[in-house]
């Protein structure tokens, strides 16, 4: 292992300005959870919507989209809460507007009495669906996909998919963009945006559309944009890994453009945009069956006045690999616009997956009501996780050299790798930014390790630290980097923590060369 202890001394890094923008919009978007910026991007899109009507851009008159709209949200809402108080779960508000939202611009719009029923029962259905066609506490289906196939089996209504129509695509196409980059799902919308539209376009020209038609008919008369960002995105009918979530997205996308080409339906089925996602979610399904968690908080540690690691009991085996996380859930009096789902790092789990840990950063004042309410959760108190998932793992190269760069709670990743390194006896090097000396979060655990630790902080010459711990004054930079990390080019880099640090700091870790970095922005924290 390459590490230099020789002492820095910093100032704070002056990021690029491409580095500064991204973190301007990580800051931004941190501000809000992945369903609350679906929630608004459809509002916004609804707003739109009656401009357009008012103006005569769009066929559906005010009178049938104000009707359609509050048949939807009144429904999904009602239903939402019906079926919560029979499966014994706190209904989620945000998921049943994203359902109405999602619906609205599904199917047709209408004042006829008959066609409302039908769009009320494809929102009840929707919302049924969450509950009935579930795998231990997870749907399976998209709902909005799943009601509008009920109701076209029915023969009441179908899926028309008026939101693909020009004047909306405009403020369509910088929202997927928005919602893809904030759930890290950019590849994904991206792979399915291509694979969609260019097998449509070849497929229509083939049929003697030219070549300007075939592009307006992919991508402005066809909703692959729209289903891609809004829909394919949905993280609970999602697999979990990368590489899978691009195999489904392949195959919705071969699926979405196939009628471009060939007529394919039994009866009432057809193959559509919904029910090529449908098929999608349950190939998700089938490659990784995974059960939400009942959860018991059964402790907690503080590391000091900001940072305390919450202990939970699991009702079954936790399984994970090092460095993914898990999405708790934890419904509480006046939400606010960060919701109540978030995802925290697994910080620790015993061998047999009987107990798993999160490190939690609770500063005193301002929070989100998130993280007062699980500050305020007496031991005992039952909450769910959603989800345990993620791709920030480690290479399966074991000689690969590793450095992992940690900026304050972004080291919680890192403890269940470190360990795994350790036992494994990779050649690792933690370097470790944070803005207390006097409190460095999960400090013991690292001493027990005994791993070597590049530490950055203010004042930190007057503290003492552990034998093998290199002390650097101020901050991460990439002199501290290349100084106390020569073989840095060598090594598979890992960022971890706020995204102003992860933003520069893999920017500086590729102009030093590093074989591969990769990050782990805690948005919203």
């Amino acid at each position: 292992m390459s590490v230099s202890t020789n002492r820095g001394s910093s100032a704070a890094p002056t990021a690029p300005p491409l580095v500064a923008a991204r973190t301007t919009l990580d800051r931004l978007l941190g501000r809000v959870t992945m369903y609350r910026l679906v929630v608004l991007g459809l509002a916004a899109l609804v707003v739109l919507s009656f401009v357009l009507s008012l103006t005569g851009a769009i066929f559906y008159t005010p009178a049938a989209l104000a009707l359609t709209l509050a048949v939807l949200v009144v429904v999904t809402l009602a239903s939402g809460r019906l079926y919560g108080a029979l499966f014994g779960v706190t209904p989620h508000t945000e998921s049943a507007l994203v359902t109405a939202g999602l619906l609205y611009f599904l199917l047709w719009p209408s004042t006829e009495p008959l066609k409302l029923l039908a769009i009320a029962l494809a929102a009840f259905a929707a919302s049924a669906s969450k509950y009935l066609v579930a795998w231990r506490g997870r749907h399976i289906l998209n709902p909005a996909a799943a009601g509008v196939l009920l109701v076209t089996l029915l023969g009441l209504t179908g899926g028309v998919w008026w939101v693909a129509t020009e004047p909306l695509l405009y403020l369509v196409a910088p929202l997927v963009l928005l919602i893809a980059y904030r759930t890290g799902k950019l590849p994904v919308v991206a792979l399915f945006i291509v694979v969609a539209g260019a097998l449509t376009v070849v497929f229509s020209m083939s049929g003697g559309t030219d070549l300007a038609g075939a592009l307006q008919y992919a991508f402005v008369a066809s909703p692959i944009v729209f289903l891609g960002g809004f829909m394919l995105t949905e993280p609970l009918t999602l697999p979990p890994t990368r590489g899978q979530q691009l195999a489904v997205a392949a195959l919705v996308g071969v699926l979405v453009a196939l009628p471009t080409l060939v007529s394919l339906h039994v009866g009432l089925l057809s193959l559509t945009p919904e029910t090529a996602l449908l098929v999608g979610n349950v190939v998700a399904f089938a490659l990784a069956r995974r059960r939400g968690l009942s959860l018991t908080l059964s402790g907690r540690r503080s590391f000091g006045p900001t940072t305390t690691e919450f202990v939970f009991t699991p009702d079954h085996p936790v399984r994970y690999r090092p460095g993914q996380w898990l999405e708790l859930t934890l419904p509480h009096r006046k939400v606010d616009s960060r919701g109540s789902r978030r995802v925290f790092s697994i910080a620790s789990a015993t061998p047999d997956g009987s107990s798993v840990a999160v490190g939690i950063k609770l500063p005193p004042g301002h929070t989100s009501s998130f993280k007062r309410a699980l500050g305020d959760l007496p031991v005992g108190t039952h909450l769910r996780a959603t989800t345990v998932a993620g791709e920030f793992t480690l290479p399966t190269d074991r000689s690969q050299p590793l450095l992992l760069v940690a900026g304050g709670i972004g080291i919680t990743p890192y403890l269940t790798q470190l360990a795994e390194c350790v036992q494994q006896g990779r050649d690792v090097v933690l370097a470790y930014g944070v803005t207390d000396p006097d409190e460095i979060p999960y400090r013991d655990d690292l001493v027990d390790l005994g791993v070597p630790v590049v530490l950055a902080a203010p004042r930190v010459a007057s503290v003492d630290l552990p034998d093998g711990w290199v002390p650097v004054e101020g901050f991460l930079t990439a002199d501290t980097l290349r100084e106390h990390v020569p073989d840095v080019d060598r090594r598979v880099a890992y960022v971890s923590g706020p995204p102003v640090m992860v933003n520069a700091l893999s920017a500086t870790l590729r102009q030093l060369g590093a074989r591969k970095v990769r990050t782990d922005a805690f948005v919203g924290y």
